[in-house]
C-alpha cells in the first residue's frame, strides 16, 4: 500500500509531528509513505522515509495552481493508494488539487480539532462544507471531535471513525536539558506547551502563574512554542512582577526532556482536540491540570489528573497550588494516567488502526 501524508509544513506542532511519528510506524509495517508538505517551514521533520517540500508562500494558501498542480503530479506519477491531509489547509489544498487536476486517489482527512469552535461565520461553513464533500473518510482525534465534525457538516457517521493522537515509546535523557539545567535546579517548573496563538490562552496561563508566583518564589514557568502573539505575550510578561521566572523557549526537539523533570504541566486552552503534549506529560508521569475543552476530558479525569472547566481560573489555580503540595493523591494520578497511555495510546498500538481504516477506505467499504 502507498500512502501520501500531506502536511502544513516543517514546524514541530502536533499535527506534523504526529503525522511524520505515524509515517514512520506505517513503513515499519511495511507500507510506502510519502510526506509532502505544503508551505516553508523553519524545522527538520521526524520522519525518515521520503519528503517532499513544495515550499509554498504563505501568501498564496487561498489561490496557488502551480502548488495544486505540483501534487497533482506527485499523485499522477507515483499512484498512491490514499491521500491522507493533516489538519490546518491540507484539506482544501488537496480537494483544490483534485477538482482542478482531475485524480482520483481516495482523500482521508485527519480532524485534529473540534471543527465547530472554528465555524463562527456563515462563509467560513459554506466554505468547508465545501471540501468536506469531497472527503472519501475522516478520522477523528477523539469521539467529542468525531460528534461535532458530524453535526457540524451533517456527515456521514458511517464514514468517520475516531483513533486517537499516540505516544513514542523513547528513553528520556535522566537529566533536563542541558541549557535549562540551571532553571531545573533552582526551581520546580511549570511547563506550557503550544503555538503562541489566542485558542491556547496565554493570557490566562500568565495569570494562574502570577497567583501561584506571588506567594511561591520557587516556581518557574516555561513556554514552549512560537506563534504570531509572542511579541505581545513578551511585552505583557515584561511588565509582570514575576517576569523573570517565566521562559518563552520557542520550539524545540527535547519537548519529552523537559516535560519529563517538570513538576507540573499545565494547558488551559479556550480549543483543543486532543493535545499530543498532554498524552505525552501523562506518559512521562508528570502532573496534568488543563481546561475541559475538546477531547481532554477522555484521558484526563479525575483519577488521571486535573480537569477543569473553561474560563474558572479559581479552580485552576487551586489545582496548581495541589499539585505543589505534592502527596500520595498526585503520585496515585500520576501512575494512573502512565498506565492508562502505555496501555492505550502508544503509537504502534495506533498505526495500526490507521492501516485497517486505510484499507476499508481502499476497498470503498464505510468505517462502521
Amino acid at each position: 500500500m502507498k500512502v501520501i501524508q500531506l502536511v502544513q509544513k516543517p514546524q514541530l506542532r502536533g499535527a506534523e509531528i504526529f503525522a511524520s511519528q505515524l509515517s514512520n510506524h506505517l513503513e515499519d509495517a511495511g507500507l510506502n509513505v510519502h510526506l509532502v508538505s505544503i508551505f516553508s517551514g523553519p524545522s527538520e521533520l521526524p520522519f525518515k522515509g521520503k519528503i517532499t517540500h513544495l515550499d509554498r508562500p504563505l501568501a498564496k494558501r487561498l489561490w496557488d495552481f502551480n502548488a495544486w498542480r505540483r501534487l497533482a503530479y506527485i499523485i499522477k506519477t507515483e499512484k498512491p493508494d490514499l491521500i491522507q491531509a493533516n489538519a490546518g489547509d491540507t484539506l482544501k489544498f488537496a480537494i483544490l488539487s483534485k477538482l482542478f487536476y482531475k485524480w482520483n486517489t481516495p482523500v482521508v482527512f485527519r480532524n485534529a480539532n473540534k471543527m465547530g469552535d472554528f465555524i463562527n461565520s456563515k462563509p467560513k461553513y459554506l466554505l468547508n462544507s465545501f471540501f468536506v464533500k469531497y472527503v472519501d473518510a475522516v478520522v477523528s482525534v477523539s469521539h467529542l471531535c468525531e460528534k461535532d465534525f458530524v453535526e457540524t457538516f451533517k456527515f456521514p457517521a458511517s464514514k468517520i471513525k475516531t483513533i486517537p493522537i499516540g505516544v513514542e515509546n523513547l528513553e528520556i535523557p535522566s537529566e533536563p536539558p542541558a541549557d535549562l539545567r540551571e532553571v531545573f535546579d533552582n526551581y520546580r517548573v511549570l511547563v506550557n506547551i503550544g503555538s503562541l496563538v489566542p485558542e491556547k490562552n496565554h493570557d490566562a496561563l500568565l495569570k494562574i502563574f502570577e497567583a501561584v508566583a506571588q506567594n511561591d518564589p520557587s516556581i518557574f514557568l516555561i513556554i514552549i512554542g512560537d506563534g504570531h502573539l509572542r511579541a505581545e505575550l513578551e511585552r505583557k510578561v515584561a511588565e509582570l512582577p514575576n517576569k523573570e521566572r517565566i521562559l518563552f523557549a520557542g520550539y524545540r526537539n527535547d519537548v519529552l526532556q523537559v516535560v519529563k523533570h517538570a513538576t507540573a504541566f499545565i494547558m488551559p486552552s479556550l480549543i483543543e482536540g486532543l493535545p499530543g503534549v498532554i498524552l505525552e506529560a501523562m506518559y512521562c508521569q508528570t502532573p496534568v491540570i488543563a481546561n475541559n475543552v475538546g477531547g481532554i476530558s477522555e484521558v484526563v479525569n479525575k483519577d488521571t489528573g486535573w480537569l477543569i472547566e473553561k474560563d474558572n481560573l479559581v479552580e485552576f489555580i487551586k489545582a496548581v497550588t495541589e499539585v505543589l503540595a505534592g502527596g500520595v493523591g498526585v503520585s496515585l494520578k500520576t501512575a494512573n494516567a502512565h498506565r492508562l497511555i502505555t496501555e492505550e495510546y502508544m503509537n504502534t498500538q495506533i498505526s495500526i488502526k490507521f492501516k485497517k481504516v486505510y484499507e476499508r477506505v481502499i476497498a470503498g467499504n464505510n468505517l462502521s
